[in-house]
């Protein structure tokens, strides 16, 4: 487990960060509501040729909770505040989910930062996304918290992923987020609209998703590597929007060929 350490936000907020491995730096930005664990068992892959950045959103983990707005865009302006105490002027940057919008924050508004993106199994927001059906919305609103677990597992894993495994709950939040903090979370990400800043991206970009995923819907990708000047997309086949874990192997590798360039 990479050691933890914190920086002071431009607000004062306590920002926890982690850094393991050598190499250039490759930052990874979990998804809604998650901290640095959802990347446990992938991070590895990267090291050594890269030393991998994990940030624990305002709200997640080790980091401050205020309870006030938050936004993908200000995730991102930590996300900054965190490499500058590091010392870090340029990476890598590996975004899924909502790290993906932060991610296009990142690339668009700070590109000197950023020399190679990934974004996996995201959106631009706004209203020229593919947003997720009814029935999708409903089974993780359902009042049973049993249910609605299940359904962000079957949303996340193909049937064949057994459920028993522990790298599961890594990716179904941060058990310990307050209550604020996971609403906070699910706005920041509703409200997410990246669009008219897409096309500032300078990064070579791949765009990444699985095929089956319905939490994100697959019509986003071609939509953000149409924007994204000279972007690469692949799509995963039997896959769903946990595709880093359950389609590690060549999900990684395809990664890692895209960063060796």
């Amino acid at each position: 487990m990479p050691a933890a350490d914190q920086v002071r936000a431009h607000d004062g907020t306590a920002l926890a960060h982690q850094r393991q491995g050598t190499g250039y730096p490759l930052v990874l930005l979990a998804g809604q509501a998650n901290d640095h664990r959802w990347w446990d068992g992938v991070r590895e892959d990267f090291h050594p040729a890269h030393s991998t950045i994990t940030v624990d959103y305002r709200g997640t983990g080790g980091s401050g909770k205020p309870d006030e707005p938050y936004s993908t865009r200000g995730f991102a302006a930590d996300v900054v505040a965190v490499l500058d105490e590091l010392g870090v002027e340029r990476a890598d940057v590996y975004g899924t989910s909502m790290g993906g919008r932060v991610a296009q924050w990142l690339a668009a508004l700070h590109p000197g930062r950023v020399r190679r993106l990934v974004l996996g199994c995201t959106s631009p927001g706004g209203p020229h996304a593919t947003e997720r059906d009814a029935d999708v919305r409903r089974a993780l609103a359902q009042p049973d918290p049993g249910a609605a677990r299940q359904a962000l597992v079957e949303l996340m894993f193909t049937p064949s992923w057994p459920a028993e495994d522990p790298r599961t709950d890594q990716v179904l939040g941060d058990p310990d987020m307050p209550a604020h903090a996971k609403r906070r979370h699910l706005v920041a990400s509703n409200e997410h609209d990246a669009w008219e800043v897409l096309p500032r991206i300078t990064a070579p970009t791949l765009v990444l998703h699985g095929e089956q995923d319905r939490l994100t819907p697959p019509d986003n990708a071609p939509l953000l590597a149409e924007r994204i000047p000279d972007a690469r997309l692949h799509l995963l086949p039997d896959a769903r929007h946990a595709y880093f874990l359950q389609r590690r192997p060549s999900a990684t590798d395809l990664v890692r060929d895209f960063l060796a360039e």
